[in-house]
């Protein structure tokens, strides 16, 4: 189990980098000192893959710690929200529990290792900008998971 500092320090990191993925920094900062969450745009550093929470988190149990990225959840709502990386698209298409926001979409966000709004951080961001291989997340989904031919979109 991480020390307090060392977890402290995480969060931190994460706060920063998420901060730094919205134009104006300073409105995520306002948001969360405000205790509300913030508006952060996607397709600049990462997409968003939804999913349900009763879904994702069996998925995320079959995802080593080290290929975690960011996961924010709202489980009253039945929503997790894994941060991929900007050609995540094509590689989850076919993957029926997950849909790819596209960029430009807004997630609404608290600060690191903080609950606001009943939204919290499963796995919070570490300030590295690792996100999660879309390739993992749609093995993880597991058999079963992937869109059959006749099923995908036209």
């Amino acid at each position: 189990m991480p020390q307090p500092t060392r977890l402290a320090a995480r969060y931190a990191a994460g706060d920063a980098w998420l901060a730094d993925c919205h134009a104006h920094p300073a409105t995520v900062w306002k948001a969360w000192h405000a205790d509300t969450l913030a508006p952060i745009v996607s397709g600049t550093r990462w997409l968003v893959a939804e999913s349900t929470v009763t879904r994702g988190l069996p998925a995320a149990s079959r995802i080593r710690d080290q290929q975690r990225g960011p996961v924010l959840i709202d489980p009253y709502r039945d929503r997790s929200w894994w941060l991929v990386p900007l050609e995540a698209a094509a590689e989850l298409d076919d993957v029926r529990q997950v849909t790819v926001k596209p960029p430009g979409w807004i997630l609404r966000c608290p600060p690191a290792g903080r609950e606001v709004e009943h939204l919290h951080w499963l796995w919070s961001p570490d300030g590295t900008g690792h996100l999660t291989d879309p390739a993992v997340l749609a093995a993880a989904f597991g058999p079963g998971g992937r869109r059959h031919l006749a099923e995908a979109p036209q």
